[in-house]
């Protein structure tokens, strides 16, 4: 085999590799939040629709909550999730009147899973001013 021939198949593989990975959520958890819209409604309040998939198996094993985090950690708005959704997957939900401080661009927005806690993938969103 000459050596031009010899790379072809490891870069072609690695090429597929990496194609598989961009698609692939970088974390996968039981409650993952994979997507969310935010819209200003005045006064420093915004409302958000967030969307979890999660695996949902019934009152002892489903997402039970989720949160808007400015970039410092703080909660700055709760859902609670008062049942499971095992047969509304994935699912969303609103969120009204989160207050966001001045000079914060952007937040993140998690879930919880009962019993298994914040395992699963965030989403970091830009705050529309």
């Amino acid at each position: 085999m000459t050596a031009p021939h010899r790379w072809r198949f490891p870069i072609l593989t690695a090429a597929i590799a990496a194609l598989w990975l961009a698609g692939a959520p970088a974390v996968a958890g039981e409650a993952d939040v994979i997507a969310a819209a935010v819209k200003p409604v005045g006064g420093g309040q915004y409302d958000f629709d967030v969307t979890i998939r999660s695996n949902d198996r019934g009152w002892s094993y489903y997402a039970d909550r989720f949160e808007v985090l400015a970039p410092d950690g703080t909660v700055l708005g709760v859902r609670e999730l008062l049942h499971p959704h095992e047969t509304e997957q994935p699912f969303t939900r609103e969120l009204s009147g989160v207050r966001i401080p001045d000079g914060i661009d952007r937040v993140t927005v998690r879930a919880r899973h009962r019993p298994r806690g914040y395992d699963g993938a965030t989403l970091v969103v830009k705050v529309p001013r």
